[in-house]
């Protein structure tokens, strides 16, 4: 596979992905919670959320967590990016570039958010968010938080009683807040997972 092609998959990406979390920011406000939804069809929900960490919101406390996690992300695309580039140099099989374009793009996609956001947009909070705010960004470089938007809430049920500790409690499957990138790392991650055969052969 052509590096042209896997770059087609990067950009095709991270455009879907900017777009849509553009289009959220400057048309509606940050949501209260899951039943604030812009759209609700039931077992597919489009609700505006922001994190400040990694994957599920996952954050580095302490003043310069945030910074320790971009760092973190900026690293970790440059090995993705060098492993897609070394992948197409060795003619790997195209599952495995593939799988690697839709994983960099992902990668990428969110870093802009945690990059750029915070200096390109007003906050969300106390109403639609404008783009390059007279007052300033709300936050500064390297403090923006990620766009989240895909709710699949697929159905409800109670955890048995004799689990410790969380026996009886309620529970959403699948409670998660996503946005296009996270979809992509996941997508990518699952098909190499599905064809770790012809991801990588043996000989």
């Amino acid at each position: 596979m052509k590096l042209s092609k896997a770059l087609l998959i990067v950009f095709s990406v991270l455009l879907l992905d900017q777009i849509s979390k553009i289009y959220i920011k400057l048309n509606y406000q940050l949501a209260s919670n899951s039943n604030d939804a812009i759209l609700d069809w039931g077992k597919f929900k489009l609700v505006f959320y922001e994190n400040a960490g990694a994957a599920w919101g996952t954050e580095i406390p302490g003043d310069y967590g945030k910074i320790i996690l971009v760092v973190f992300r900026i690293f970790a695309v440059m090995g993705i990016g060098y492993w897609l580039w070394s992948s197409i140099k060795k003619h790997s099989h195209k599952i495995l570039i593939i799988c690697i374009s839709l994983i960099l793009a992902g990668a990428i996609g969110n870093i802009i958010d945690s990059v750029f956001y915070g200096v390109l947009f007003s906050d969300s909070y106390h109403g639609v968010a404008e783009f390059l705010p007279e007052e300033g960004g709300y936050a500064p470089i390297f403090y923006g938080k990620v766009v989240d938007m895909l709710y699949f809430p697929l159905f409800d049920g109670t955890f048995p009683s004799w689990v410790p500790g969380i026996g009886g409690n309620k529970f959403t499957f699948f409670n998660a807040v996503f946005n296009i990138a996270d979809s992509a790392i996941t997508i990518g991650v699952i098909l190499l997972l599905l064809f770790s055969k012809k991801a990588f052969p043996k000989n």
